[in-house]
């Protein structure tokens, strides 16, 4: 049975489909927007929820894993069980938290570092908590998780919202869950200039795609929801100085820091100054406070300082950290010191609205992470933040609100180009892209604006006399964001599937007997796209579509290249001067064009007489093609995008006349479905023949359109 071509362009839309299973009601605890998030993961079946801290990850965790209905492990932060287990009473889901698995409790939580000691086969789901732990943790860690549960059929993460630009944080989402992997991600969306980077046509797909299986959300209001309740009181941060007094050997006065070294010694320095002060504002109260460390000496220092303090410090034992954090959060401790690394994450301090980092690095995650601690839904109070540095580091607190800006700036950016797909995804529909459809018509040419799959429609059978383009090249995202574009194509066979609607058609519209040209070149194979340095063969690739599809294949004729300017276009090792005097097993002659002449089977009853004298039959015979001038195209300059990642590179038209001159009368119909900016009816009106036209992209379109009318007034000033 013939695929429908709808259907086509629906598997072929790179987003993460729907496979899990409805969750009916979910708790009525839950607020609407949290609701309808889980009923979304649900759907998903592995999704990943990127919710601002104080957005309730917990409790859509815990709804999620009692909806999806299978035997969960939750892995989380040690420091964060605990208070899931509270949460997820609340609901009435009862979770136990076991180092080892005991194959009897339906909901267990574990931390990282326990995880290898349970068999990922005897769960249907597992839950990541304060996931974007896998960008930090040792790679062969996070290698082994993603092994691990390669298998389970329901996954979810949890984490706060990505920096958009944090492309190891998304990546390592991606495959856990099993979306994509982060190879196939880089080769899909960005390109490598001086760094990684979304390519133009790709941004709109890559949010999509990111939407199709991560709810990033910052307000409720994000994805349609009310913001009542999550307006926060206010936030002050202050910075409090305390003198150093140092001065470096052999200097006046102390200039900057000069990395690490310089940061470790002016903080070790200036220790006692900087926990005098945190003592001296905690102690002028009774209300309870966090303070932040990085020192193991400042930890000590505050705790003998501070009484109804208490400690939690890396050596202490997992359960002995749980147990002090807890009894803080209970109020049993009025004072809580700790460092970010082991309290920083995850966990909900609303009881508490004073804060100081005695001392700060570098990290803006870790300090806006701390902050969130307090500063999130269900604080009642103002929330005070004190920044202690001495005078010599206010060029680190200096890079911290830079980073922090800048997070900022980008998390709106991330949330805004997500936010439509988001909403269209909690409401069950597949978002899709704009698609307009327009005909122009002029002397002897007629051109559609719109999907060649779907245009050729309007053509009549047996109309064409001959056909000439250029297909596009499998390359994701160079010209046009949209699945109607052929060479948006994640694989080879999807291209030549896609390929074959246009095949199809050709053969239909095509006079029996007559011709198809098609201009091709065989295609770089590339170490981060295909895992190889080569070629693919698009030229054998071509010929066995096109008789598969019942076409006879003709003949061909190579076209002349300039290997030096190839060299200068294309940078290629393989052609190089350096290549020669270095490895000249790397070196290749230069990429040839072909035309490619296919024949619809069956009588020409119409025979073609070209105005062709023998001796230009006798050079045109030769199955090399030479004097074709390589710049002898029409300007694309102006066809130009700047999402485009290429320029468009135009037919010469050197090439389209001796086709037409060959292979087809005066008063044919010249047929392209691929037009670009229109180098074929260019040609054609011009040699006195009629032109049809199709071209996807608006901006190629019109620049066509002006094209075929320059070559009208051409017409008429010969004549």
């Amino acid at each position: 049975m013939e695929r429908n071509y709808q259907d086509f362009l629906k598997d072929k839309a790179i987003i993460k489909r729907s496979d899990g299973r409805a969750s009916g009601e979910v708790h009525a605890r839950l607020f609407p927007f949290q609701a309808e998030i889980v009923r979304w993961a649900c759907r998903k079946g592995r999704a990943a929820i990127f919710a601002d801290t104080g957005l309730g990850k917990t409790i859509m965790q815990v709804a999620w894993a009692n909806a999806i209905g299978e035997r969960t492990l939750f892995i989380a932060p040690l420091a964060v069980s605990r208070q899931t287990i509270r949460e997820a009473e609340l609901i009435g889901v009862g979770i136990k938290y076991l180092r080892d698995d005991d194959l009897k409790e339906k909901m267990i939580i574990t931390n990282y570092e326990m995880a290898d000691h349970f068999n990922p086969d005897n769960f249907g789901a597992v839950v990541l908590d304060e996931s974007s732990i896998l960008k930090s943790i040792a790679g062969k860690t996070r290698e082994k998780l993603i092994r691990m549960f390669a298998n389970t059929p329901f996954r979810l993460c949890c984490t706060a919202t990505p920096a958009p630009n944090d492309i190891a944080e998304i990546a390592n989402h991606s495959e856990f869950l099993g979306i994509m992997r982060r190879v196939d991600m880089l080769a899909t969306y960005f390109v490598h200039d001086e760094e990684w980077r979304l390519k133009g046509h790709a941004e709109d797909p890559f949010y999509r795609w990111m939407a199709s299986w991560a709810m990033s959300v910052k307000y409720p209001s994000d994805i349609g929801f009310s913001d009542e309740g999550y307006i926060l009181p206010e936030l002050q941060v202050k910075e409090v100085e305390v003198k150093s007094g140092i001065v470096p050997k052999g200097y006046l006065f102390f200039n900057n820091l000069k990395g690490i070294e310089d940061r470790i010694n002016v903080r070790k320095s200036t220790i006692k100054e900087r926990c005098d002060k945190a003592i001296e504002m905690v102690t002028a109260d009774g209300d309870p406070w966090i303070l932040w460390h990085g020192l193991n000496e400042e930890g000590d220092y505050l705790a003998k300082n501070i009484p109804g303090s208490v400690l939690v410090e890396g050596s202490q034992e997992p359960e002995d950290k749980a147990e002090k954090i807890e009894a803080f959060v209970m109020g049993k401790h009025r004072v809580l010191i700790t460092k970010p690394k082991i309290a920083g994450f995850g966990m909900n301090y609303q009881h508490c609205h004073k804060m100081a980092f005695v001392g700060i690095g570098d990290s803006f995650e870790s300090y806006y992470q701390c902050i969130r601690r307090c500063y999130r839904f269900g604080q009642k109070h103002p929330v005070s933040v004190h920044v202690i540095i001495s005078d010599l580091e206010h060029e680190i607190i200096e890079n911290v609100k830079k980073k922090e800006k800048e997070a900022e700036r980008m998390t709106k950016q991330l949330i805004a180009k997500m936010k439509n797909y988001e909403v269209e995804e909690l409401k069950g529909k597949e978002p899709g892209f704009n698609y307009a459809t327009k005909c122009e018509t002029g002397n002897g040419w007629k051109i559609f604006m719109g999907d060649s799959c779907e245009e050729m429609k309007n053509i009549q059978d047996g109309t064409v006399g001959l056909s000439i383009f250029s297909p596009p090249f499998m390359s994701l995202y160079t010209y046009s964001a949209t699945e109607r574009d052929v060479g948006n194509s994640k694989s080879p066979d999807e291209f030549w599937g896609h390929f074959d609607f246009i095949i199809k058609e050709l053969l239909r519209v095509t006079k029996p007997g007559r011709n198809c040209a098609v201009h091709v070149s065989q295609v770089p194979a590339m170490l981060v796209r295909d895992g190889y340095i080569g070629l693919k063969d698009f030229r054998g690739q071509a010929i066995c579509k096109f008789q598969d599809n019942g076409w006879v294949y003709h003949g061909e004729v190579c076209i002349d290249k300039d290997p030096q300017a190839q060299a200068i276009r294309t940078k290629a090792r393989s052609l190089l001067f350096v290549q020669l005097k270095k490895d000249s097993s790397w070196l290749r002659p230069a990429l040839a064009d072909y035309i490619l002449v296919f024949r619809k089977p069956g009588e020409n009853m119409e025979p073609i007489h070209p105005d062709l004298s023998n001796e230009e039959w006798i050079e045109w015979a030769r199955p090399i093609w030479y004097g074709i001038h390589e710049t002898e195209t029409l300007n694309a300059r102006a066809a130009r995008d700047e999402k485009d990642e290429r320029h468009i590179c135009p037919l010469q038209l050197g090439v389209i006349r001796r086709c037409l001159r060959l292979w087809s009368n005066k008063g044919d119909v010249i047929f392209s479905p691929f037009m670009g900016i229109g180098s074929e009816g260019y040609e054609a009106i011009k040699n006195e023949r009629n032109f049809i036209g199709i071209e996807l992209k608006p901006e190629y379109f019109a620049v066509a359109k002006n094209n075929l009318l320059k070559a009208e007034k051409t017409i008429k000033t010969l004549f």
